[in-house]
């Protein structure tokens, strides 16, 4: 059983202000979008690689590291993460090159790694009683770096220089890495072998074909031959992976344990939750900049709209310890078909009116208490479902889902307004509230299909998955098989006694 070190509370609170800081540094950049062609002297289409790029790499870092961190230990790939966001906002607040500023935010991507690996270390470093208040809050540094990010990147970039941005968040990773550095301590529990880098390849190539493409499939048309070719590739290139992976004796992603449904649903759940999350931020900063001529339209800066959703940040921060206890008291599937559930009201309180800046918090409210009930479980499942030595890599490839999920939602949400776009008094073209309501609509149904797959999650482990569990890695004396742990003795009566 894990031990609490001298200043637990310390560890808990440095990677909870990594997990802000991750987010935030991917989140900033938005209010920039507008201005960085006249500023990078570059074509719009071009600048959208400044979004994409972040994604591309922190969905490939994300299970790399943490497979990596269960391999060779999670605090050197912890400040390795961290390392690499100081640095890419390092590189971008001293260039004004579209090149070398994608080459920062690229940089800045691989601290998306952080969050699996700090949830693997707080499992090592707490005792249970802690580890579900702590995982909570932990999950909820998504919301609250995503509510911070946009109002304070706004209020950077119009008063000061734009490069002030990329300074602030330098000096925010640079702190963090530096307490990381002086505060979290190794984990002990390791995996023995080789990093499969055959494995590490495939994936990065498949993930990079099938996130272009959803990425860049709106720009570039759904139906054209460059968005269809990556999606083929990517599935051809996945296809061998998994058969890779399947035969492999030390692979990057256990497949044999991923397919059990403990682990499965939970993968499915966090892509449906990351999907129905995304729409809320998303839609919600489009639709109350809208031109007050659209009839629905609050006309609000970009500076208004990052204040609309901070109320939701800190909403998610708030319900930390009550998703804990509610994982205490119910179990974490309960939690995770209860946020769910809390975030389809969020959308129909959404769809039923979005005229007026109440109703447009009141329900992006709604919307965080539910993400962040939700988000909070994921990781508790996973945990509960696999080994001590597999914590990193699982909870990694979990937030990957999450990834994938924004990423299909920021296609689909973009496809359903560019279909519902028109004229407002033969001057403002905008998407029109049918539109909206159209993605809330769609965002609630994903969110119901999340409680239903929450439904399905086991309430109990297996006999295996129990076996699975057990953090014993050393061999015990007299065993001759290497891939038996001390707590995989046979039993008499099993085939291997």
């Amino acid at each position: 059983m894990p031990t609490p070190a001298p200043g637990s509370r310390t560890v808990v609170a440095v990677l909870a202000a990594g997990g802000i800081v991750t987010t935030l540094v991917q989140t900033a950049v938005v209010p920039l979008l507008p201005q960085l062609p006249r500023l990078t002297r570059s074509a719009p289409v071009d600048v959208g690689w400044v979004v994409t790029v972040t994604l591309l790499t922190g969905a490939v870092a994300t299970p790399l590291l943490g497979r990596a961190g269960d391999m060779y230990g999670k605090r050197p790939m912890l400040l390795l993460a961290l390392g690499s966001l100081t640095a890419g906002s390092l590189l971008c607040g001293f260039t004004s090159d579209l090149g070398l500023l994608l080459a920062g935010r690229g940089l800045q991507g691989v601290g998306a790694a952080v969050i699996p690996l700090s949830i693997s270390i707080l499992r090592g470093v707490l005792p249970p009683e802690r580890t579900g208040s702590a995982v909570a809050l932990m999950s909820s540094t998504v919301g609250i770096g995503a509510a911070l990010g946009l109002p304070l990147a706004a209020l950077l970039v119009q008063y000061t220089d734009w490069h002030a941005m990329f300074w602030a968040t330098t000096g925010l990773s640079a702190a963090v890495l530096t307490l990381a550095w002086h505060t979290v301590r190794e984990v002990p529990s390791r995996s023995p072998g080789r990093f499969d880098i055959p494995g590490a390849l495939g994936l990065s190539a498949g993930l990079v074909l099938l996130l272009l493409a959803t990425s860049k499939g709106g720009d570039w048309g759904w139906g054209s031959p460059r968005t269809l070719g990556l999606i083929g590739a990517a599935a051809v290139v996945l296809a061998l992976w998994g058969r890779q992976q399947w035969s492999a004796p030390r692979p990057l992603v256990d497949l044999r344990l991923a397919a059990r449904p403990a682990v499965l649903l939970p993968h499915a759940a966090a892509l449906l939750a990351g999907f129905a999350f995304y729409a809320n931020s998303l839609v919600t900063a489009q639709l109350v900049q809208a031109p007050r001529a659209t009839g629905y339209g609050l006309g609000l800066s970009m500076v208004g709209a990052g204040l609309c959703l901070l109320p939701s940040g800190v909403i998610m921060v708030l319900c930390a310890p009550l998703s804990a206890r509610v994982s205490a008291a119910r179990g974490a599937k309960v939690t995770l078909a209860l946020g769910a559930a809390v975030i389809a009201v969020g959308y129909a309180l959404r769809f039923g009116d979005s005229r007026q800046l109440w109703t447009v918090i009141t329900g992006a409210a709604v919307v965080s208490v539910g993400t962040a009930l939700a988000y909070s479980a994921l990781p508790m499942l996973i945990m509960r479902a696999v080994p001590m030595d597999q914590t990193a890599a699982a909870t990694g490839l979990n937030v990957l889902m999450r990834t994938i999920g924004q990423a299909f939602c920021s296609a689909a949400v973009a496809s359903v307004l560019a279909s519902h776009t028109r004229a407002f008094g033969g001057a403002v073209t905008a998407p029109t509230l049918d539109g909206y309501r159209t993605g809330f609509a769609m965002a609630g149904t994903v969110a119901l299909l999340a409680c239903a797959t929450a439904c399905l999650i086991p309430h109990r482990s297996t006999e295996s998955e129990t076996h699975a569990r057990r953090p014993q890695a050393r061999p015990a004396p007299g065993l001759t098989s290497p891939g038996l742990t001390a707590g995989e003795l046979p039993r008499p009566g099993d085939p291997a006694a």
